[in-house]
């Protein structure tokens, strides 16, 4: 992650807990008034409010800040099919996949393609065959 998407991220938290510390505070306030107007009116009932708009837009901005923060700070995507991303490792090597720290991803393994190239080629058993058929006679 980068710095910006740090700071986004950790600005849109510090807006959601404070959104959160003022919900907190209108019920709490809302239960003492409550629990007041009651004891002085006990034959009528209190009406309960809802959340002030400040607090509900607050909440909402402070998600959509966090959401902000987190896309920013994600990696660039990988090709989902295997032959281009086989081709990027080759074209480019370790220079493709470094992250924004400057480090090789955790998750680079090199050429996917290795273990094919040094496997040994198909074996020819009629030629193995002849040569061991021409050795058995020079015995």
């Amino acid at each position: 992650m980068t710095w910006i998407s740090k700071s986004t991220t950790a600005f849109g938290f510090l807006l959601l807990a404070h959104a959160c510390y003022s919900a907190h505070e209108h019920a709490t306030l809302q239960s003492h008034r409550a629990a007041s107007l009651s004891s002085l009116t006990a034959s009528q009932p209190v009406a309960a409010t809802s959340l002030p708009t400040d607090i509900t837009i607050e909440t909402i901005v402070a998600t959509f800040v966090v959401c902000l923060g987190l896309v920013l700070g994600t990696p660039k995507l990988r090709p989902i099919q295997w032959r281009v991303w086989a081709g990027k490792i080759e074209r480019e090597g370790q220079a493709g996949f470094m992250s924004s720290g400057g480090e090789v991803e955790k998750d680079f393994v090199g050429n996917p393609f290795r273990l094919l190239e040094s496997r040994p080629g198909f074996v020819d058993i009629r030629k193995q065959r002849k040569e061991f058929a021409e050795w058995a006679k020079g015995q």
